[in-house]
């Protein structure tokens, strides 16, 4: 890897474990590019993002472009003289970016494409009930992840897996398949290859307020699994109606049974230390949610001070 200058560009966590990697195994990265910071909390304070504080620790030169066709910007990243470009977790790149280094742009994705291309494939590989899903590095191209594939790695997705787990495990193996990509690319042993053409693609959109909302018309497995899928971050939600109220509620861990009922769906049956949920052919248990303006807690530690009352409904 010594002929080569790196110019890593990402924003989130998953990004960083890839970073680390490559400088702990002494990669020339010459250069980190990243988003701009962005105000959180509840002071809005601008924060930098996790690629940034990772970047500045290890004294890496760094960009926060908000235009990527801006000349200021392309004339920086030109004197940088990389001849690689690794893309982790970052935004759509225009040409004269991506076509800029000798050795190309390649990208590390978090799915085995062709499949779940798009923002968030992790969640949605849960989401659907995937029994695998892994990592993949591929040349960028003028499309959305459908650029030539160099290399793969399979992870076996787990029963009770939620996207928190398996983002850790896909970091982990991203960031050895990213290594063994440098390396091939330095050797020149290298082949990348055509994605495989399929008409069954599923695909892995952005995650929005839409998609996002639990619908309790399902089996119990399907909605287990969508509540998985987006544990942690950024969490399913439902509607809850309380008394004369609806209230927006965050759902973050749950466990199902199927059985035949009557009950009407949505509808809730409570005890001291339980809350389930009618659904089709079965019953989802809630075991940890929150409520609007609350912290997240445990079902037990909720029932000791809230009463849902009898008539309380998941829409």
């Amino acid at each position: 890897m010594k002929d080569l200058r790196i110019v890593f560009m990402g924003t989130p966590g998953f990004a960083v474990g890839v970073l680390r990697a490559l400088v702990e195994n002494h990669a020339n990265v010459v250069g980190v590019i990243t988003a701009p910071d962005k105000p959180a909390g509840r002071g809005r304070k601008l924060k930098a993002s996790a690629v940034k504080e990772y970047a500045l620790e290890r004294g890496l030169k760094i960009v926060q472009p908000t235009n990527l066709k801006n000349e200021d910007f392309l004339t920086e990243l030109a004197e940088w003289d990389a001849n690689l470009q690794i893309i982790v977790a970052f935004r759509m790149l225009p040409k004269l970016v991506w076509a800029m280094p000798k050795y190309g742009t390649f990208n590390l994705h978090a799915s085995l494409l062709p499949q779940y291309r798009g923002a968030a494939p992790i969640n949605w590989a849960i989401m659907n009930g995937e029994k695998k899903t892994g990592v993949t590095t591929f040349f960028i191209d003028e499309k959305i992840d459908t650029g030539a594939i160099l290399f793969a790695s399979e992870v076996a997705i787990e029963t009770r897996e939620t996207v928190g787990s398996l983002h850790d495990k896909l970091m982990t193996e991203g960031s050895d398949l990213v290594l063994k990509t440098v390396l091939a690319i330095s050797e020149g042993t290298a082949i990348p290859k055509a994605q495989p053409m399929t008409s069954a693609l599923k695909e892995a959109p952005k995650l929005n307020a839409s998609n996002t909302r639990i619908d309790w018309n399902q089996d119990p497995e399907p909605i287990d699994a969508f509540i998985r899928g987006l544990s942690p971050y950024p969490a399913a939600w439902t509607e809850l109606h309380y008394e004369d109220d609806t209230l927006k509620v965050k759902i973050y861990a749950t466990d199902f049974v199927n059985e035949c009922h009557e009950d009407q769906i949505g509808s809730m049956t409570t005890s001291k230390k339980e809350l389930k949920v009618a659904v089709r052919n079965g019953y989802i248990f809630i075991k940890e949610l929150q409520m609007p303006g609350k912290r997240k807690m445990d079902i037990i530690s909720l029932l000791n001070g809230f009463d849902f009352g009898s008539n309380s409904k998941m829409m």
